[in-house]
């Protein structure tokens, strides 16, 4: 019998039972894929990160939700990234922020690593920004899998697929109210999705809870294996990049720090950074991130 050591974490959230959850196990280099695949069907998190290697500046890892591999996973980094610093696998100091190479199964990213003043780890995770394409045509049937009439729709602004690591359909609703009014028919959702090549459906609004933040944000994801994520770096990329891309945010400003909320109908509230770096008004770096905490850990036996 083998053991491989674990962690549960919490992403986007400064204490635990926040955020978005996720696994990591060090030392994965044996475990094969269909094992890769059980495991994270048995731990039942919307993401596990299975850690083959890592070096001085680098990580070779993989995402698993509990149906598929995943080909990036914002806070499954933020989870991996923070249980490597705490286990001193790599470090940090006040003095010297760094980037360290995530080297995926089919991609490369960049990973910025600092000490917040409260000495918790920030971590950044860079986003290729999205293409963004026309939503499907049938507004309708998306209507009818989250639970909402016409009017929740905001008329300003469209509905449009942004591509990128993952496709995500953004859809844009009027307020808080709308977003409360959701009843989401999850298995609609699922054939839904199939059906238009999407993987995520972004909901936001302007409006917000907290008033440091600038979205509040819902992400329904069952085509993915997760029914709503609570935190998602990704999505939220996504959603910076459509702002930017819409002048909903000052786009003369060299950098734009955006913070979401999300989580919160769910009980697990979260709060994501987005980092847009711009050149000649265009994005040249977009960046997501956060911290993440430390639920609990253990063994794996195989």
């Amino acid at each position: 019998m083998s053991s491989f050591s674990f962690a549960l974490y919490d992403a986007f959230s400064d204490s635990a039972f926040g955020g978005s959850q996720a696994a990591v196990i060090t030392g994965a280099a044996t475990i094969d894929s269909a094992a890769r695949q059980r495991i994270a069907r048995e731990i039942g998190m919307p993401a596990t990160a299975f850690v083959d290697d890592f070096g001085e500046d680098w990580i070779r890892v993989q995402f698993m939700s509990t149906v598929m591999e995943l080909p990036m996973c914002g806070h499954g980094t933020l989870c991996l990234l923070t249980h490597m610093l705490e286990s001193g696998f790599i470090k940090v100091d006040n003095n010297a922020p760094r980037e360290i190479s995530l080297r995926l199964p089919k991609a490369t990213a960049t990973v910025a690593l600092s000490l917040r003043v409260d000495d918790r780890h920030q971590i950044m995770l860079d986003i290729k920004p999205p293409i963004f394409e026309a939503p499907p045509p049938h507004t309708g049937s998306l209507l009818k899998v989250l639970g909402l009439e016409a009017d929740a729709l905001t008329p300003e602004l469209p509905i449009e697929t942004a591509r990128g690591d993952f496709v995500h359909l953004v859809v844009p609703l009027d307020g808080l109210e709308a977003m409360r009014a959701i009843q989401p028919d999850f298995g609609g959702m699922i054939e839904f999705c199939h059906a238009y090549g999407i993987e995520t459906i972004a909901v936001f609004c302007s409006e917000t809870e907290t008033p440091d933040h600038r979205l509040h944000v819902r992400d329904f994801c069952p085509a993915v294996g997760v029914s709503e994520s609570a935190a998602a770096g990704t999505t939220n990329a996504a959603l910076s990049s459509y702002l930017v891309r819409h002048g909903l945010v000052p786009v003369d400003s060299d950098i734009i720090t955006l913070n979401a909320e999300q989580g919160i109908e769910l009980g697990r509230p979260s709060s994501i950074q987005s980092v847009v770096t711009m050149s000649q008004r265009q994005i040249c770096r977009l960046q997501v991130g956060g911290v993440a905490t430390r639920v609990m850990d253990g063994k794996i036996y195989l």
